[in-house]
């Protein structure tokens, strides 16, 4: 059976068909197929844009606020040491790094791109090689506001969404280092949302048609244009890849999804044979945005790299001998043999005998069991006391990311026992950024690679606050309960985000002070 289920608070009315339930078919131009298809999104549109803005001020602030303070003694920290430093060289030479006895560039070049934008701003400074980083978590908020609205179909949720996005430590101190992950996020984050509106645009496409009658003129449904949303969603996807490669699982995982909405689309409009239709009607366009497009973007992001003479391995073709390809043009085979190289290192970057003391394996993400230390000194003033400690942890803060596990489970209840379309949008996205790490367990990892996942483990905490807040129409008193048990767990994550703020930011602390943020042993 077919049954409307009202969205989270005060939502209108969705689709939701049992496990293995087929929704009745319906006539051409049927009333409740179009009423289906079409997107209902709240009316309050300004009041949503202000509530992006003001949500959106206040994480650029906070992702601002003293954004050089922790520094190896005023060099870059961790990871920052590679990727703040090859993006000066970018600045020097034209967008590409060029200094071959380093050999450790072992990303594309687009988030590297980003941070030399803030050294060309504000020079090569602790600010400047963190700006676009901070900005670039600043704008993920902003966007986790406007995809939780359009999910959740309420503004409120989707400015809670917001809130806790701001109040993740992972997201929070990634936004302020000078590495690559934040970018990766954002650029997913994008690809996710475009996706979400190109859902809604193909949704009321075909309730126009079944509007006109002409539902059922094809056996496979309508062709539904060219789709530009879908498009930039593959731009974005592109660039996802130009920051890391690992962006290949999300053109998998985003372009399924896609296809499957497609699919399910139809099914709501009644087509006659939904799933040939979409095999038919929207596969081939799909792999040209999603699948193509993307991978055309990706060679792109490598046109100052074609453009150089001196760029890392730029002529290995004419070098070296062991290039192969030899049915492609130079330039190419000499990026192919350059990719190879860092396949390698890829490959070979494994834990061994002697692993990185802050190493972590994917079984630890989604709880946050194993943080990093970017930063930390001691015996420095600044607390009131003599002998203080700056420190900077990477650590997900504890009222979210303990969540992760029941969380998980009760979207894969939504997702299979009532196919809830929000839920298993919100898996796709955050099993696309963990699953693929357990292909290769010897490889060494750590905490910082979970940075893609946060805005989908926030998103999926919302739609479970729309649950406990209920719909509009249900009675007061159950409101009211709701909003209650809400407002108190989005104050405890603020708290527990304002308790770890020294530890995030690297602020001065007492040695006491220190203790008390470790709260588990393999927190140490």
């Amino acid at each position: 059976m077919t049954v409307l289920v009202p969205n989270s608070a005060g939502g209108q009315a969705e689709n939701l068909t049992g496990p293995g339930q087929v929704p009745p078919a319906r006539e051409p131009g049927s009333r409740d197929a179009r009423a289906l298809l079409a997107p209902k999104l709240p009316a309050d549109r300004t009041r949503g844009w202000i509530v992006t803005v003001v949500i959106g001020l206040i994480a650029g602030v906070v992702r601002l606020w003293d954004l050089g303070h922790a520094t190896d003694k005023g060099t870059p920290v961790f990871d920052e040491k590679y990727y703040a430093i090859q993006a000066w060289q970018m600045l020097r030479n034209g967008g590409y790094e060029d200094n071959p006895g380093y050999e450790v560039v072992a990303h594309p070049p687009v988030g590297k791109q980003l941070i030399a934008i803030g050294e060309w701003l504000f020079g090569y400074g602790p600010f400047g090689w963190r700006v676009s980083a901070a900005l670039a978590g600043a704008v993920m908020v902003v966007l986790l506001v406007r995809i939780a609205r359009r999910l959740t179909r309420s503004t409120l949720l989707g400015a809670l969404a917001g809130i806790l996005l701001i109040c993740d430590g992972l997201s929070h101190v990634q936004s302020r280092v000078g590495m690559l992950d934040v970018f990766q996020a954002l650029f997913v984050l994008a690809a996710f949302a475009l996706l979400l509106v190109d859902r809604d645009q193909v949704r009321q496409r075909l309730a126009d048609v079944v509007a006109e009658g002409r539902i059922g003129d094809s056996r496979w449904g309508p062709r539904l244009g060219f789709r530009w949303w879908r498009f930039a969603a593959g731009l974005s996807l592109g660039l996802t890849c130009g920051v890391k490669w690992n962006g290949i699982y999300y053109i998998m995982a985003f372009g399924l999804l896609s296809v499957l909405w497609d699919a399910l689309a139809r099914r709501t409009a009644g087509v006659e044979r939904p799933w040939a239709g979409a095999l038919v009607r929207d596969v081939v366009p799909a792999l040209g945005s999603l699948l193509a497009l993307p991978l055309a973007v990706y060679f792109a992001t490598w046109a100052n790299w074609f453009a150089s003479e001196t760029a890392t391995d730029r002529h290995a073709a004419i070098i070296a001998d062991d290039v192969g390809f030899g049915f492609l043009p130079a330039p190419l085979r000499s990026l192919l043999y350059y990719q190879l190289n860092v396949l390698d290192f890829h490959t070979h970057l494994s834990t061994g005998s002697n692993p990185h003391p802050w190493e972590s394996k994917p079984w630890a993400w989604p709880m946050g069991m194993r943080p990093m230390l970017y930063y930390y000194e001691s015996g420095l003033p600044g607390c009131g006391e003599s002998n203080c400690v700056q420190a900077t942890m990477l650590l997900g803060t504890p009222a979210l990311w303990w969540l992760s596990l029941p969380v998980a489970a009760w979207a894969i209840w939504r997702a299979v026992s009532r196919l809830d379309w929000r839920y298993t949008a919100v898996l796709v996205g955050y099993a696309a950024g963990y699953l693929p790490w357990f292909v290769n367990l010897d490889r060494q990892m750590y905490y910082f690679y979970a940075t893609p996942m946060a805005p989908f483990l926030v998103l999926g905490i919302v739609l479970v606050l729309g649950e406990v807040l209920g719909a509009a129409p249900e009675h007061t008193e159950r409101r009211r309960t709701g909003l209650l048990l809400v407002a108190l767990y989005v104050g405890l994550v603020v708290a527990n985000f304002v308790w770890l703020w020294p530890i995030l930011n690297g602020f001065p602390i007492t040695q006491e002070h220190w203790q008390a943020e470790l709260w588990l042993p393999s927190w140490r």
